[in-house]
């Protein structure tokens, strides 16, 4: 059985089990969080479509830790002109494990 579900902009395939690092929620570690937008449902042959969403449908998970991404360098240059700019990010992100899915 799995779900996709829509969380942070972004969608996600999960399952029973799964860890998951998604865009930062302001949960601390150890709370329990519900996704509401699922956009899907299959288990075995029966599969749910949304329109967008399932009514009812939900995944439960577990707030495991908060944390951020390794840094992403940015470098732009421009030759022959004697000019090089760098900048660097690093995403926080949330990593959770999902502990049900429902329909």
């Amino acid at each position: 059985m799995y779900a996709v579900i829509q969380t942070g902009g972004k969608q996600y395939r999960v399952e029973e089990g799964t860890y998951l690092k998604i865009e930062k929620l302001d949960l601390g570690e150890g709370d329990s969080v519900e996704f509401d937008k699922v956009l899907l449902i299959k288990s075995g042959d029966d599969v749910k479509v949304g329109l967008p969403f399932i009514e009812g449908g939900k995944v439960t998970a577990t707030v495991l830790s908060q944390g951020r991404h390794k840094k992403v360098r940015i470098v732009k240059f421009r030759r022959r002109k004697h000019h090089m700019k760098q900048m660097g990010h690093r995403q926080y992100y949330t990593e959770v494990q999902i502990t049900g899915i429902s329909a």
